[in-house]
């Protein structure tokens, strides 16, 4: 007991020094483009003398080094703690930095490292990102896009047939788990940061907008570069990976603020749903808080505006359309599998949904404009939605969407000359495994559990589905024999081992008042089903994300770069270098 004791002194101890040392922002061994902007900022645990603070870049006054001055703040919130602020500074020489701050009694430093790239390689750069795709996603989309026949593969995903591959650590600046905001924004900025952060180092400050801002690809290739922009996906436009390629806000929800913020980048190609938070307030389906009709402001400064695949087609096809914004839902847009089969989700309410290969085709048409170029990301996000649901049938055949989406860009830049970075990653996983197959067949084994149904090893077999079409997709999911996904992150609910026929998955609902989730009855009564009580908290809705490293495959050039084992900070790097972002005349 005395040793326990001891110990935990000894932890308190360790902590309450950490905590009452300086914060500063770029956190150390950040690692800085060389001319990207960046907010440099100071925390000072308690009230400072600024007579007494002294804050220096490589031995010389960090003034010097910045070219300005600061905003010191005495009381940061009206608190008992000082702050000091520089906004959008720049380091140009390559090199190690290291910053030492004192304020009279306490240290602290941190070492950042500048780099700069080689002349430009890739006249264009396109980002596809699988939102939560799963090892087990890609190896179900294979089997079921392509076939399979005594243990070998009828064919390959477009994901996988890349010259160059690597796994990618993703672990934010806060927690070993990511979620799809720091991802998409160490993706975005070559930064980590926190979990529901984009684009900023989440700070103390209770205003999630003033957070250290850094800069952007999307910023990058406009600003110096002149480069055109594009941003696709099929969730809402404002959720956190589309988000992350342009705004900068600690708070990944505030979606109002990043429509403003969005309207201020002016990409020049926007698609997905979310029409929700530029409607105004009073406008059916507005989840905005304010009047601001943000689809008139859009048109106004000269874009297309589309909001079904008709409306599309035929703004892509006109010449003058150098500016587009496609709204196709008023929250995120449906899978491939209810839009082209089951007609579930909202289909019956939006129809006319694009799929996102003829938003991608789009997209290339209208940015290809430019001669300068043009950076894209496309994101196939509702394979993590509805991961987060158990619901893998859905994953699997949006993981089918997005093979498809790179299939057709791969051939589009083959025909050009092979001028464009492509590069295929997913931004976290979540813990899924594929381990075998729910033999279903009731006439054949009658009376079974189907719990007892599930082959592993030699029992598993192959699945039955039909043959795929064109596309890829097997016209059924309800087959006697399909694939057994399960994952290891379970709230309580009710395991059905069959495929949702009507509308995604809903494993849980809300308790009561109190914050917590308990299984659906919805599906209490399906013959054979288990309640399987989970392994997460009762705060807890639905599987969550995991820490394993992810798969980035990549082709074109610059992609020689992608290889073995990399953090997903150093996929920004590869992005920039392919373009010559910081290349020195």
């Amino acid at each position: 007991m005395v040793r326990g004791s001891a110990l935990a002194s000894l932890i308190v101890l360790c902590w309450a020094s950490s905590s009452s040392a300086q914060t500063i922002y770029p956190i150390d061994r950040a690692e800085i483009l060389a001319g990207a902007k960046f907010d440099f900022k100071v925390e000072l645990p308690g009230l400072v003398d600024p007579a007494k603070l002294k804050v220096t870049v490589n031995g010389a006054d960090y003034s010097a080094a910045f070219g300005r001055s600061g905003t010191f703040t005495q009381r940061e919130d009206g608190k008992e703690q000082s702050a000091l602020i520089l906004r959008d500074v720049t380091l140009s020489t390559p090199g190690s930095v290291a910053v030492e701050v004192s304020d009279g009694t306490r240290q602290r430093s941190v070492t950042w490292t500048v780099y700069d790239t080689g002349p430009r390689k890739a006249k264009n750069v396109i980002l596809f990102i699988g939102d939560g795709m799963s090892p087990a996603h890609r190896v179900a989309a294979r089997i079921l896009s392509k076939g399979i026949s005594e243990g070998k593969s009828r064919g390959k995903l477009a994901i996988d047939d890349m010259p160059h591959m690597a796994l990618v650590a993703t672990a934010g600046s806060d927690s070993i788990i990511t979620d799809s905001a720091n991802s998409a924004s160490a993706y975005a900025t070559g930064h980590k940061s926190a979990v529901n952060a984009l684009g900023v180092y989440a700070d103390r400050s209770a205003s999630p907008l003033d957070d250290p801002k850094v800069e952007t690809i999307t910023s990058l290739a406009k600003r110096r570069l002149g480069m055109a922009i594009g941003v696709v996906t099929n969730t809402e436009i404002e959720d956190a990976t589309p988000a992350a390629m342009v705004a900068h806000t600690r708070r990944r929800a505030a979606y109002d603020d990043i429509v403003e913020q969005f309207f201020a980048a002016k990409p020049d190609v926007m698609m997905g749903g979310g029409s929700a938070n530029f409607l105004p307030k009073s406008a059916a389906g507005s989840k905005r808080k304010d009047e601001t009709d943000y689809i008139a402001k859009f048109r106004d400064v000269g874009y297309q505006v589309a909001t079904t695949a008709g409306e599309l087609s035929a703004s892509a096809a006109k010449q003058e359309t150098n500016k587009l914004l496609g709204l196709f839902a008023t929250g995120n847009m449906d899978g491939a599998l209810d839009r082209k089969f089951l007609k579930g989700g909202g289909v019956k309410k939006f129809p006319e949904q694009p799929d996102l290969t003829e938003q991608v085709q789009a997209a290339l048409k209208i940015l290809s404009k430019n001669e300068a170029g043009f950076f894209l990301m496309v994101e196939s996000g509702m394979i993590d939605k509805y991961a987060h649901l158990l619901d893998m049938e859905r994953a699997v055949y949006d993981t089918i969407m997005l093979d498809n989406a790179v299939r057709q860009t791969r051939e589009w830049a083959r025909a050009r000359g092979d001028d464009t970075l492509i590069l295929v990653a997913a931004d976290h996983n979540h813990p899924n495994s594929l381990v075998g197959t729910v033999n279903d067949d009731m006439a054949t084994v009658p009376n079974v559990p189907l719990r007892e149904r599930v082959g592993v090893y030699d029992k598993a077999g192959f699945p039955n589905y039909p043959a795929p079409d064109a596309e890829g997709y097997p016209s059924r999911i309800d087959v006697s024999r399909r694939l057994a996904i399960f994952s290891a992150s379970l709230p309580d609910h009710y395991e059905t081992f069959r495929p949702k026929l009507d509308n995604p998955n809903e494993p849980t609902v809300k308790a009561g008042d109190d914050g917590t989730f308990k299984a659906n009855d919805k599906y209490k009564e399906v013959p054979g089903a288990v309640l399987r009580p989970g392994n997460l908290s009762s705060l807890v809705g639905a599987s969550v994300h995991s820490g394993e490293d992810v798969i980035v495959t990549a082709a074109g050039p610059g992609s020689e770069r992608v290889h073995g084992s990399m953090d997903n900070t150093e996929v920004f790097r590869v992005m920039a270098d392919a373009l010559g972002l910081a290349a020195r005349e």
